[in-house]
C-alpha cells in the first residue's frame, strides 16, 4: 500500500474546514485560565465572550473568524511510507473542493500580490513546507490558516552576535509594533539561528507547539517564561481593550548557525488555528487535532 492522490486531496480538504470551525483543546483551557487570573473585569468579559465564540463555533458549525486566510500545510513524511501519484495535486483539489462544499462559504482570500486581484487560487497555492521523521511509518499534515491580522504582523531582522536581551528586545519591537492588530490574546513564535529561511520555518513551527509545553532546554525555557511576562505587561489585553492576558503563550526555538543570527517572530490570534492528521503506510487517516 502506498499513500498517494486521494489520501492528501482527502487530508487537504478535511483539515481545512475543520481549521475553520474549530479551536484546539489546548487553546479552549488556556482562555479559561486566562479568565481565573485576569486582574480587569472587561478583559475578563472579553475572555468569557471569546470563550462563548468558540463553543458556539463548533456547536453550530460556524466559522470562528470571517477571514479564512489561505492555505499553508506542513507535511512530515516517514522515512517508512511509500509515496506515490500527483502529492501536490492532491492538496490543490483537496482545498479547492473544500472551497466548493463548505457551509458557510468563505470568501476570496488569495491575492496576487503584484495586481491585488483576489480568487480562490493562485500560483504556488497551497503553501506546501516539507520536513522527514526518520523511522515513522506515517505522514502527518498540519494546516494552519494564516489570516490577514496575525500574518500581517510576523518579522525577521538579522543580527550579528547578538545576547540575549538583545533578541528579546526585537521581539518586544514587534509585539510593541503590532499592538492589538493581530487579534489577542495570540500566540507567539520566535525562531532563532540558522539562515534566513530556516528562522522563519522555525517560528512557524514553534507558534503551533501546544500551549502548556515549555521548551527542553532550561535557557529557552526561561526565555519564554520571561518574554510572556513581558508581552502581558504591555496591558494591550483580549482584543486590545485592556488587560493582563495580551498572549497566551511564547515558544522559542533555534538553530545553531554562523555569527550571522536571524531572529523572526510570527503570530497566531486568540483562535489559535492548528489542525493535524496522520496518514498511515496502510492509507489510513487518523485525525490528531
Amino acid at each position: 500500500m502506498s499513500i498517494g492522490y486521494e489520501q492528501f486531496r482527502e487530508v487537504a480538504r478535511d483539515l481545512y474546514s475543520r481549521a475553520l470551525k474549530k479551536i484546539p483543546a489546548d487553546t479552549h483551557r488556556a482562555l479559561a485560565a486566562a479568565e481565573q487570573v485576569e486582574t480587569d473585569p472587561r478583559a475578563r468579559d472579553n475572555l468569557r465572550f471569546l470563550r462563548g465564540v468558540a463553543k458556539t463555533t463548533e456547536q453550530q458549525s460556524r466559522h470562528a473568524c470571517s477571514d479564512a486566510g489561505f492555505p499553508t500545510y506542513t507535511v512530515k513524511i516517514g522515512t517508512n511510507v511509500t509515496l506515490s501519484g500527483d502529492i501536490r495535486r492532491g492538496f490543490v483539489d483537496g482545498f479547492a473542493e473544500m472551497v466548493d462544499t463548505i457551509d458557510p462559504p468563505i470568501l476570496q482570500f488569495i491575492t496576487h500580490p503584484l495586481t491585488l486581484e483576489r480568487s480562490y487560487s493562485g500560483k504556488d497555492m497551497p503553501i506546501l513546507s516539507f520536513d522527514v521523521i526518520d523511522g515513522a511509518d506515517y505522514v502527518e499534515v498540519i494546516c494552519s490558516p494564516k489570516a490577514l491580522g496575525s500574518g500581517r504582523w510576523a518579522a525577521l531582522e538579522i543580527f550579528s552576535y547578538p545576547t540575549l536581551a538583545d533578541i528579546e528586545a526585537y521581539v518586544m519591537d514587534c509585539v510593541m509594533k503590532a499592538g492589538s492588530q493581530h487579534c489577542p490574546p495570540v500566540v507567539i513564535g520566535v525562531g532563532i539561528g540558522g539562515s534566513f529561511d530556516n528562522a522563519a520555518k522555525i517560528a512557524k513551527s514553534a507558534v503551533l507547539r501546544p500551549i502548556g509545553t515549555a521548551h527542553p532546554e532550561p535557557m529557552v525555557a526561561e526565555m519564554e517564561e520571561r518574554l510572556l511576562a513581558a508581552v502581558n505587561a504591555t496591558g494591550f489585553g483580549p482584543m486590545g481593550t485592556g488587560g493582563d492576558t495580551t498572549a497566551l503563550a511564547v515558544h522559542v526555538d533555534y538553530s545553531a548557525g554562523h555569527g550571522f543570527v536571524p531572529v523572526a517572530v510570527c503570530f497566531n490570534c486568540w483562535i489559535n488555528r492548528r489542525t493535524v492528521a496522520r496518514i498511515s503506510d496502510a492509507g489510513e487517516i487518523t485525525h490528531v487535532e
